[in-house]
């Protein structure tokens, strides 16, 4: 036969792995395996009938009496015994001995992982991490984080939606609906997706920091198979475990957020903490119907400087809220006099549709409320110009944001931030480079250590330590 007539070599497919699967327990785990199993296919695994033809073995468990729960060891025994390689979900994996660790991993410490029930991303994860997912052309493209609009060292990550609360001036559960909570494995995963795909700086973000999992009783999710509550302080500490910068925003100063200051002190995430005060009288908070018990604000100051004397704390205000008056403004300017705030912003009232404010009597004019806010800014940029002076002298490790050439001056600079500037809403540190060879050397996402030598009224200026 010539090779024109040779029939085409048909190229082998490499054959899909296949998961085997074994669902026990009520109606509700059957539910949880159909959506486990949904993934796997979609995701291209095969699913095999035995275990022999597995490459591994998923195990649905039920923990409710104790006939349930030996079936479902003897279940993972059996898998382990013929496969070897064995994923546990379900209610089983929930349960937890004496000394705190899962009774699947004291009966059958082989198993490759543990989790709870209700756990489909967390038991594709582990699925992935012993048996390589089939490649997907769609999928392939997305880069590990995800697609990002922000620079690749530092990015947001949302962990929750919509609010409980209705303030006056405000009209997001309108649109985004109440609180809803993200289960909290599915965050941790998604930052340490980040933090794999170079991500040096975690923002977390929210509507309600503070309030994260109260819309789910702050149940119990898992966490590589550990228990844990579904609440903002116990997120932090696994967000800290990373080894990246974590920053909070919209913490409202609920009382449980003084748990998080001693991880401040100690360095496990960043001393910042981003608290939406809105305004300091008790009348107008009233009108805002603002929540936290905003009038006892700068008792909670003072105790949080205690707690954390490095902690930066940013704000903002609304001045000209309908109904305001002249001696209210004068008790909030009052109230940052003393607070010294670290970073404020401030919104002059501008009358949103739907918002209830829109009703309240005493509406001011634009000019008033403008001329207001002016003035609360021009304070503010006194009071930063003085505390950013107290830290000349001092040193920092810095983000490098971005590299800048002044062709005129023939001078570089990296644009940088520290612990106590978040991006694109604070200041910046800028440090000064010895020529184009240092400036080159750095790259946006690098640490750095400096010296801080000037200030100006929002941002720092710096040579390398």
């Amino acid at each position: 036969m010539s090779v024109a007539e040779r029939p085409p070599r048909r190229h082998r497919r490499k054959a899909p792995p296949k998961v085997g699967f074994v669902s026990l327990g009520c109606p509700k785990a059957t539910v949880d395996s159909e959506r486990i199993l949904t993934q796997l296919r979609a995701e291209g695994y095969e699913i095999a009938g035995d275990y022999a033809g597995s490459d591994l073995v998923v195990v649905n468990t039920c923990g409710f009496i104790d006939a349930a729960v030996q079936e479902s060891l003897d279940a993972i025994g059996e898998a382990l015994a013929a496969n070897g390689k064995v994923i546990v979900t379900g209610c089983l994996g929930a349960r937890r001995g004496a000394d705190g660790g899962t009774l699947v991993g004291k009966a059958h410490p082989k198993v490759l992982a543990v989790t709870g029930p209700q756990a489909t991303d967390e038991v594709m994860a582990h699925v992935h991490a012993h048996l390589p997912q089939p490649h997907d052309p769609y999928v392939d493209l997305v880069p590990p984080g995800g697609v990002k609009l922000t620079p690749r060292h530092y990015a947001y990550l949302k962990i929750s939606e919509g609010c409980n609360h209705r303030c006056t001036f405000c009209i997001i559960p309108s649109l985004r609906g109440d609180l809803a909570s993200r289960p909290i494995g599915d965050v941790v995963r998604e930052a340490e997706a980040l933090v794999r795909a170079g991500v040096r700086e975690l923002l977390v973000v929210s509507q309600d920091t503070a309030a994260y999992g109260a819309d789910v009783r702050h149940r119990t999710g898992f966490v590589d198979g550990r228990p844990v509550r579904t609440r903002m302080t116990q997120l932090v500490q696994e967000l800290a475990r990373l080894g990246a910068w974590v920053r909070l925003h919209y913490v409202y100063p609920y009382p449980h957020v003084d748990e998080v200051l001693p991880l401040m002190a100690q360095g496990a995430v960043l001393p910042y903490l981003d608290v939406p005060f809105q305004h300091s009288h008790p009348r107008i908070l009233r009108l805002m119907k603002r929540p936290a018990g905003g009038e006892k604000n700068i008792e909670r100051i003072r105790a949080w400087r205690a707690a954390c004397p490095g902690l930066t704390i940013r704000s903002t205000f609304i001045a000209g809220f309908p109904g305001e008056t002249e001696a209210e403004f004068e008790h909030l300017l009052a109230f940052l006099a003393e607070a010294e705030l670290d970073r404020v912003g401030c919104f002059a009232y501008s009358p949103v549709e739907g918002a209830t404010a829109n009703d309240l009597p005493g509406a001011l004019p634009e000019e008033v409320r403008e001329e207001r806010r002016d003035r609360l800014m021009a304070l503010q940029a006194r009071i930063s110009a003085r505390r950013l002076k107290r830290r000349v002298g001092t040193r920092a490790a810095v983000l490098v944001d971005a590299i800048e050439h002044d062709r005129q001056a023939g001078e570089w600079r990296a644009v940088a931030r520290s612990a106590g500037e978040a991006p694109e809403v604070d200041g910046v540190v800028f440090v000064a480079l010895e020529g184009e060879d240092a400036a080159r050397a750095l790259r946006p996402g690098a640490r750095l250590e400096v010296r801080i030598v000037g200030t100006d009224e929002h941002d720092l200026h710096a040579v390398p330590a």
